[in-house]
């Protein structure tokens, strides 16, 4: 089980590595690809507000990266959750004010991997 949690708190961490990229240094180009929704000409309008969204996803994946190098179990359980849960909570507002398949590609996994913390 604790090999399965650290692989999806790895898969957690890389998302967020990507979400980082897409919004910090492809907002312009592959934002537009993602969110059809979103007005075209607002893209280069909110090149800084998505790369500072970036910067925040960044510090999301480096605490998850950094529950890879706690060795106390206690703390490590704790800091685990808790980044997850800041994931988790990101993606339910994400879905609710965004775009639907943000709970899927980014709070499901986290919850799931806080649930399998929990019973572990």
């Amino acid at each position: 089980m604790v090999i399965i949690i650290k692989v999806l708190i790895g898969l957690v961490a890389l998302i967020h590595c990507y979400i980082l990229w897409f919004e910090m240094f492809a907002w312009e180009s592959r934002g537009k690809k993602v969110f059809k929704n979103f007005p075209k000409e607002l893209f280069g309008q909110t090149k800084e507000m998505a790369a500072n969204q970036g910067l925040y996803n960044g510090f999301l994946a480096a605490g998850l990266i950094w529950t890879f190098f706690i060795e106390n179990a206690e703390w490590n359980k704790n800091i685990s959750i808790f980044f997850l849960a800041c994931v988790s909570i990101a993606g339910i507002y994400g879905a609710l004010t965004a775009e639907k398949k943000i709970f899927f590609v980014q709070a499901l996994p986290a919850i799931i991997t806080i649930i399998l913390i929990l019973l572990n």
